[in-house]
């Protein structure tokens, strides 16, 4: 009998590192299979990107303030699914928030203070779900506001993620993991037949781990200020800015949610930080099947109800 190995192929795709991986005893299978769920992440990048005048997503943000634009089915249903998890996280996720005027945040080391409160808010004026107007029965998307931009960087990832794995699967990969640079989904066993092992990246080195966990059918994605901040009069500022602030967020290095998707752990990643440590906590427990991790600027470790590790 043929001994079961792990293939993985390691490339970028939507701006990020990718690595997926399936399980089998036969490369060439394994490598098709592999090879079919880049494709899939591909077409998503096609559809979503802000980067190609081409995508629905920049049709939708060139009529903002003008005219309704139909969209596929798929565009239109993740729009709509983003602005529920607006709704839940009280805006604190936005897809709108390509609308925040660059020149507010740059984020690079001539950074040395924060803009008033007043400019801050003024620069978010037009990051609002609520402008989001969509009309299921003719599948149109229009922002009402001119200048709006909406963008899914936070929610792209996982959800690209969780349909390379569908075709994956359908194609029958019975066990494998599709790692969107950190947002990853693991479904099935290691050869060997345990569950998963996924490291939980330390927010105070990258490289190194904190803890790990077994998982097998769930989804993990970790928001962190480690990759991009700034300090200012000795305190550390993400890059993540809350969008109904416009200011940047302080007092969470990061933040992990464990999820049966890969697209909602992505997308509440994020706003679980900007929502700030009992508040966000207060929320996932209320979610099924859902799960955080969050470390404070002092190191200090908080969990939602169920969780677990080692």
């Amino acid at each position: 009998m043929l001994l079961k190995k792990v293939f993985t192929q390691s490339l970028k795709l939507m701006g990020n590192a990718f690595q997926i991986s399936a399980v089998s005893d036969n490369e060439e299978w394994a490598n098709e299979r592999i090879d079919a769920g880049i494709e899939e992440i591909r077409r998503i990048e096609r559809l979503l990107t802000t980067f190609s005048d081409m995508s629905e997503t920049a049709l939708i943000n060139q009529n903002a303030g003008i005219l309704p634009v139909k969209v596929s089915q798929e565009t239109f249903n993740i729009i709509e699914r983003s602005i529920r998890i607006s709704k839940i996280t009280q805006g604190a996720f936005d897809i709108s928030y390509g609308s925040v005027d660059k020149r507010l945040w740059n984020f690079d080391t001539q950074m040395k203070s924060l803009p008033d409160k007043e400019t801050a808010k003024k620069m978010v004026r037009l990051i609002n779900y609520r402008n989001i107007e969509l009309d299921s029965e003719n599948s149109t998307v229009f922002l009402r506001e001119k200048g709006m931009r909406i963008g899914f960087g936070g929610i792209g990832k996982g959800y690209a993620a969780e349909k390379a794995k569908q075709v994956m699967r359908s194609m029958g990969v019975e066990s494998g993991i599709v790692n969107a640079s950190g947002d990853l989904t693991a479904w099935g066993f290691q050869p060997n037949g345990e569950p998963w092992t996924i490291g939980i990246a330390n927010p105070n080195a990258k490289a190194a781990i904190f803890s790990y966990m077994n998982i097998t059918n769930m989804a993990v994605a970790t928001s962190g200020n480690y990759e991009k901040y700034i300090m200012v009069g000795g305190k550390k500022y993400s890059h993540t800015i809350d969008p109904r602030t416009g200011l940047p967020i302080s007092g969470i290095k990061s933040v992990t949610i464990i999820s049966t998707n890969a697209e909602i752990a992505d997308a509440m990643a994020t706003p679980v930080m900007i929502m700030g440590i009992q508040a966000g906590l207060d929320m996932v427990n209320q979610i099924k099947d859902m799960e955080a991790i969050i470390i404070d600027d002092d190191d200090k470790i908080y969990k939602s109800d169920n969780i677990h590790f080692n």
